[in-house]
């Protein structure tokens, strides 16, 4: 799974995350792992370890 990929795994987690190359949308830190890419020990199944997901920006998306 890709991180930020909106149409997988982490929109189950993250229901802010939106695809990349979405206008007006930035790099944001994961709410699941606090952006440390980490939860129990594996990598954070909504960034795939990244600390970061794409959201939204103002309305957005």
């Amino acid at each position: 799974m890709a991180a930020n990929d909106a149409g997988k795994g982490n929109a189950i987690h993250n229901p802010d995350a939106v695809p990349p190359g979405t206008p007006n949308a930035g790099e944001n830190l994961c709410r699941h792992c606090a952006g440390t890419g980490r939860v129990d020990g594996e990598a954070c199944p909504d960034c795939d370890g990244t600390g970061k997901v794409v959201t939204p920006v103002g309305g957005a998306g």
